[in-house]
């Protein structure tokens, strides 16, 4: 597999499975997307998420469906194609207790050509076209580690590992992207902007500056030192 970021804002994301496993998605994906959870039922955190109709600072929101889904169409339930094609999602999530169901939903996105991912299987081979890496964030900064769905538990851990460097890493994002935007209206040539740049976010004292303002004295102090030898 190959990693992507991939921007959901204005996308629809559909989760099929109303306990932890579909909390846990519909929570990753509300950030951005509008989420449509369908399900029998819903654990507790599942109805705390902010709904459509609801406003605050995020662009995403989750809609709860409480409706039975059935491979086919042989019962009273609606069928996995009948909801796919009613959501038009850009990714489908199969996380329900059934094993069974979960196949149909990977095998119908997979042939229409949507996104799925199916929660329920550790295997990557079998975990869907999409395997959801465990994330640490930072303001813009993002980190996905995966283990191609073989280890999640692997994949935490490093996750847990990463996040104090990631916690660091916005502030020292913030630096760099004003340097070089002040470097370039000081018509500082090219090879000294990349050469500032990279002496900065190499500084082990800018990492390790105990607040944005003191990081930014510090690549003051070294873009001095590399633009004007």
């Amino acid at each position: 597999m190959i990693p992507l970021l991939h921007d959901f804002r204005g996308e629809r994301v559909l989760v099929f499975g109303g306990g932890r496993v579909g909390y846990r998605k519909a929570r990753r994906f509300a950030r951005e997307a509008d989420v449509v959870v369908v399900a029998t039922g819903f654990v507790n955190e599942l109805e705390s998420l902010p709904e459509e109709d609801e406003t605050d600072e995020r662009n995403g929101r989750v809609s709860l469906v409480k409706a039975s889904v059935d491979p086919t169409d042989a019962t009273d339930a609606t069928d996995v194609e009948t909801w796919l094609d009613d959501a038009a999602p850009a990714l489908v999530v199969a996380a329900t207790d059934d094993p069974n169901l979960n196949e149909a939903i990977e095998r119908e996105a997979r042939q229409r050509g949507t996104l799925v991912n199916r929660a329920d299987e550790s295997s990557g081979r079998d975990a869907g076209s999409v395997v959801v890496p465990a994330t640490a964030r930072d303001g813009d900064v993002v980190v996905a580690v995966g283990t191609g769905g073989r280890s999640p538990a692997v994949s935490r851990e490093l996750r847990r590992r990463i996040e104090p460097v990631v916690a660091r890493a916005e502030t020292v994002t913030a630096v760099t992207a004003d340097l070089r935007d002040d470097l370039k209206r000081r018509e500082i040539s090219a090879t000294k902007r990349r050469n500032a740049v990279r002496a900065v976010v190499e500084s082990d004292a800018v990492w390790e500056a105990e607040s944005e303002k003191r990081a930014r004295e510090e690549a003051e102090r070294i873009v001095k030192r590399v633009v004007e030898p």
